[in-house]
């Protein structure tokens, strides 16, 4: 098995916490090597003491484990730490098509953090609930006008 074909394996792992994500849309499979017969992985938390990463970690071996790959060595890296721009675009649309608004691009960098607009009707008359929303990597957001309360992804 190749390197392209081990990676679109273990893109096959949702992410437990947003599982309209894969770990590759979300930016956190970030190194995939073969050494002889040994599978080597790094991966990085969205966040450091991220509670989902234990179960990301088991879900890469069962994956792997069922396309008979069971040597494999799988390591969290918190150097460079994650950032909202390495996710995907197909994970950023998968994001607002699940109706959680996802961070904008350079938005990390450039010290505006807040959605757009509404993922469900797209306005931008939105309002921030809380700092804190489903999980720590998110916001909780109501929009004013189709008053939906809604997640937003926050900027890392």
């Amino acid at each position: 098995m190749n390197k392209e074909q081990i990676i679109a394996i273990i893109s096959e792992v949702q992410d437990p916490e947003i599982p309209v994500l894969n770990i590759a849309d979300l930016g956190i499979l970030r190194q995939v090597d073969l050494l002889d017969d040994k599978i080597l992985i790094q991966i990085t938390p969205t966040y450091s003491g991220c509670p989902a990463m234990e179960t990301i970690q088991e879900d890469i071996r069962t994956v792997l484990a069922k396309h008979g790959i069971l040597n494999v060595d799988i390591h969290q890296t918190l150097s460079p730490a994650w950032t909202t721009e390495w996710m995907s675009e197909a994970g950023v649309q998968k994001l607002q098509e699940y109706g959680i608004a996802p961070p904008s691009k350079g938005c990390s960098f450039q010290g505006e953090d807040r959605p757009k607009s509404c993922p469900r009707c797209h306005s931008e008359n939105i309002e921030l609930v809380s700092q804190f929303g489903s999980t720590a990597c998110k916001a909780l957001y109501r929009c004013v006008d189709c008053r939906e309360p809604f997640d937003y992804f926050k900027c890392h």
